[in-house]
């Protein structure tokens, strides 16, 4: 699915090949909910590397979290996080460690995306106090990440055409 995306003040647009564009996995981390806001959460969700243009990159940001383990020990995260330096939208995520996908933030997606037949909630052991989780039948929980990436679940749920 070609997605179309943009941030708040329009000085970024982008587009990509998705391969899986359901917005299902909500992320509690404090990376996630602090740099892409919304709900307290953000949605990433998957797509090509080498199908992603971009119109005025020239407007782009680049943030590496800091992550600290629990001995105290910290470490510059490799996933690198695209949001537009004019009006701070939240864009996509590009990580080396897999050079071939990126991962928009369904917050930036203006194309209409499919309803996910289920949500997945993630990081939870990182979930804000005030932040809810929806606790319905459609409704999976995870207090890190969960064994199923982001293909197989749409595999699962027969929403890929490989």
């Amino acid at each position: 699915m070609k997605l179309e995306g943009s941030c708040h003040c329009g000085s970024v647009r982008f587009s990509c090949k998705a391969y899986a564009p359901v917005p299902y996995m909500h992320c509690y981390c404090s990376i996630c909910r602090k740099t892409a806001g919304g709900g307290g959460y953000a949605i990433n969700l998957g797509a090509y590397a080498e199908s992603l243009k971009v119109e005025g990159r020239e407007h782009l940001a680049v943030y590496q979290a800091v992550i600290h383990d629990e001995h105290g020990d910290t470490r510059t995260s490799s996933g690198q996080r695209h949001f537009c330096r004019l009006c701070g939208s939240a864009l996509w995520l590009y990580d080396p460690t897999w050079p071939e996908l990126v991962h928009p933030h369904a917050s930036a997606i203006d194309t209409p995306l499919p309803e996910a037949p289920e949500r997945v909630h993630i990081q939870l052991d990182s979930k804000a106090s005030w932040v809810p989780a929806p606790e319905g039948p459609h409704d999976a929980h995870f207090p890190e990440y969960p064994d199923e990436s982001l293909r197989e679940w749409h595999r699962r749920h027969g929403l890929l055409d490989d």
